[in-house]
């Protein structure tokens, strides 16, 4: 396959997976599923990982890699081949960029699930006492806290699990697709479009 058609596959599968954490990341707004008063949103959902980093910053990249297929810069001198490997190697640029955003995904996800949700310990949802009850326990494994620790909302504790998994798991597909697009930019470079055809 010529490294073209391969990076426009890339751009094809980044893109439904940047509106996914988009979506996840809007979700994780409402805990539970309810809406709840902004400071009592888990701080992490707004360092919006998923909309930033896996979502608008990976728009560009998805977006380049559509193009290179047809994208020649214009000829280099008057020679299209030489054009095309100006358009791969400029693509290693915007995988860079897809790379450091699903990066900061990853990281805004794994700092969340080891935190845990904050939610209500104690009192009543209007004046209680809202916490992180979970920042010092492993909670992972032990599913009975979570619904005696977290009075409300309802369901935070999958809710906020579910949601940050998702996104840490697409931000890690993120990363791996955009090196694999540095790997078929530099091949894109040195050998052309097709390294099996003609240059």
């Amino acid at each position: 396959m010529c490294s073209g058609s391969f990076a426009k596959c890339l751009g094809i599968t980044l893109i439904p997976l940047a509106i996914v954490c988009v979506l996840c990341n809007i979700l994780l707004f409402f805990p539970g599923g309810q809406p709840v008063a902004t400071e009592h949103i888990t701080a992490q959902v707004f360092y919006f990982g998923g909309i930033l980093g896996s979502g608008v910053l990976m728009i560009f990249p998805a977006l380049v890699f559509l193009g290179l297929k047809n994208n020649d810069c214009c000829g280099c001198c008057g020679n299209e081949s030489c054009g095309r490997r100006c358009a791969m190697l400029s693509s290693i640029l915007f995988a860079a960029v897809g790379v450091l955003g699903a990066g900061y995904s990853v990281i805004v996800s794994s700092v969340a699930i080891n935190r845990g949700p904050q939610c209500l310990v104690s009192g009543n949802e209007t004046g209680g006492n809202w916490s992180y009850p979970f920042v010092d326990s492993d909670y992972l494994s032990n599913h009975t806290l979570w619904h005696l620790v977290c009075l409300a909302p309802k369901n935070v504790v999958s809710w906020h699990l579910s949601l940050f998994s998702v996104l840490l798991v697409m931000g890690l597909i993120q990363v791996a697709l955009c090196a694999v697009q540095v790997v078929n930019g530099l091949l894109g470079a040195v050998c052309g479009d097709c390294c099996g055809g003609s240059t």
